[in-house]
């Protein structure tokens, strides 16, 4: 995979990861209803390690050299 194209994945997917995380965390503190995952610390331990991981991602992909 072209440096460009590694790039772009890692952004997309680090997005999605840091989005995804968000939203966990916002059920796991009860602040978005509506989900089994409401009011469920689990969700909220979930959504941050995702979090991380989501910006680690952006990070690595921010940072990695163009081509």
């Amino acid at each position: 995979m072209n440096s460009r194209a590694a790039r772009i994945v890692l952004l997309v997917v680090g997005v999605i990861a840091l989005v995804t995380g968000v939203v966990w965390i916002g059920q796991g503190l009860n602040l978005i209803p509506g989900s089994f995952m409401t009011g469920n610390r689990t969700w909220f331990a979930i959504g941050l390690v995702a979090a991380v991981v989501g910006v680690v991602l952006i990070a690595a992909g921010a940072r990695r050299r163009r081509g």
